[in-house]
């Protein structure tokens, strides 16, 4: 596989994952299989890229429910069957009899298990519901995470390993919000979002601390359309759901939905 005539499709920050999923795939082609960690939707997307370059390796995804936003692949050679094959995904459940717990949202739960030492890369999908969380995770690191998860956000927690389908998935929740912008700039909408300076924005953007649909954009003047979700580094992300049009005064009507 021609690595250099891959690469030069990908941002240069992606390159170091590129390499490694080639190799899974180059492995893959000679008969080892691969089970990965959990991987976002712009990984997904490189790994299918490379897995469809050659017609002797397959991928099975799993995420633990079917619109998982994170999920493992499993790359193989193409005569092996792969529905049966163990994903490697555990599902913990958190809850607790403190009632400050229904106000604790998907950043609480995020940051006291990644205090933990834990690689966000271990971590699948996390589902926050009235009566705590449920969270999936891989499984060889499940036992730990279990054991170790006593409190998120100063409240004291108890956790429990449960089969899969028992998951309680949450609907993605949006805030949303319609805009009036001058353009339909990356740096313009961003500023806009998160009332900051279009000068403050553009140190994070600049620092690639900024992603538009997993892939990180360091362009400010990047025009976002519709569907494209944006994410900055500290502030959460959130949905372009419509470009409703332009005003009389030539500004463009921008619907957001911002994640909570």
């Amino acid at each position: 596989m021609n690595t250099d005539n891959i690469l030069s499709h990908f941002h240069p920050d992606e390159h170091r994952f590129v390499d490694k999923a080639t190799e899974w795939v180059e492995r893959a082609e000679q008969h080892a299989a691969k089970l990965t960690d959990f991987l976002d939707p712009r990984q997904a997307f490189i790994v299918t890229t490379l897995v469809n370059r050659t017609t002797d390796v397959q991928v099975r995804w799993y995420g633990g429910h079917e619109s998982a936003e994170r999920k493992r692949a499993l790359i193989a050679p193409d005569y092996r069957e792969l529905d049966s094959e163990d994903m490697g995904i555990t599902l913990i459940a958190v809850t607790s009899l403190d009632d400050r717990l229904k106000d604790l949202d998907h950043g609480d739960y995020m940051g006291s298990i990644l205090a933990l030492g834990m690689k966000r890369e271990k971590i699948g999908d996390i589902h926050v519901t009235e009566h705590g969380c449920h969270f999936l995770v891989a499984t060889e690191v499940a036992d730990y995470m279990r054991l170790n998860l006593q409190q998120v956000h100063r409240i004291h927690v108890q956790t429990e390993q449960l089969p899969i389908d028992r998951l309680q998935a949450s609907d993605t929740k949006l805030e949303e919000n319609s805009l009036s912008v001058a353009s339909l700039r990356l740096d313009g909408i961003v500023s806009d979002v998160y009332h900051m300076s279009r000068a403050k924005v553009l140190i994070p953007i600049k620092a690639g601390r900024c992603k538009v649909n997993w892939k990180q954009e360091e362009d400010p003047s990047k025009p976002l359309r519709s569907g494209d979700v944006v994410s900055l580094q500290g502030f959460g992300r959130f949905k372009v759901l419509d470009i409703e049009g332009i005003t009389k005064k030539g500004r463009y009507r921008v619907k957001i939905g911002k994640y909570v």
